[in-house]
């Protein structure tokens, strides 16, 4: 937790009291004193400092702080992500990841091989995805809420959905490991917006490649080897920023 997060409602003032893990954490990881300085940040807002008030060291912990917000965070890469939804345990570090590295929004979509169950999961819910994020900036130092919007059916999204967004981005990429065209080859997009489309682990099925194609999405591969979600999210977006 390298950023101490905060709910605008929670600040009174310039003084917020805290009773919860980032408490402890202050007291116990960061082993803090009165009188020092935590990094502090507002939910999408300002990040600043937190002047250590008072302070409990045992439980149940306690920290008031004096709240000195003075600049914003980086704004996020220009990169949004169109996921096929992972399997649960995955899913959760997918959204810890993506948040961690930086990107603007996360369309997750259904897909042939994705099992209905996944669905089911409460890291579906808003509840359930934002405590992830909120890991992800917190280790991120960032503030700024990362935007999942999830789409039960392939088809209304790809053939709905997509036509209305697409002239938000200078270019739509699909990551298949079967394509011919590395990624060095195809990308242009610069500091433009990209919307990058990342698959279930058993990959993207003709139908699905070639409605995305339809849309003038271009494929592209980082090698033959299949790579699991969490990981391909992760080379992904660090080849498109190094190119960036």
């Amino acid at each position: 937790m390298n950023i101490i997060l905060l709910d605008r409602e929670e600040v009174i003032g310039d003084l917020v009291t805290l009773r919860d893990h980032r408490a402890e954490h202050i007291v116990k990881v960061l082993r803090a004193s009165p009188n020092d300085r935590v990094t502090v940040g507002i939910i999408n807002g300002k990040v600043g400092n937190g002047i250590i008030k008072e302070l409990g060291k045992h439980h149940p912990y306690h920290v008031k702080l004096k709240v000195i917000l003075d600049k914003m965070p980086e704004a996020p890469a220009p990169l949004d992500i169109m996921l096929a939804l992972p399997r649960p345990i995955v899913f959760k570090r997918v959204i810890r990841h993506l948040t961690t590295l930086g990107v603007d929004h996360v369309f997750v979509v259904n897909a042939a091989k994705v099992e209905k169950s996944y669905w089911q999961s409460s890291v579906v819910t808003e509840e359930g995805w934002k405590r992830y994020v909120r890991e992800g900036l917190a280790q991120a130092v960032d503030t700024r809420l990362v935007e999942f919007a999830f789409f039960r059916g392939f088809k209304p999204f790809i053939q709905e959905v997509i036509p209305e967004i697409k002239d938000r981005y200078a270019q739509m990429l699909v990551a298949h490991p079967e394509s011919v065209n590395e990624v060095t080859r195809i990308y242009r997009a610069g500091k433009n917006p990209v919307l990058l489309a990342i698959g279930p682990e058993g990959g993207w099925n003709e139908y699905e490649l070639e409605q995305m194609r339809i849309q003038g999405f271009e494929q592209f591969s980082l090698g033959p080897r299949i790579l699991r979600v969490e990981t391909a999210v992760t080379a992904v977006h660090a080849s498109i920023t190094l190119l960036r």
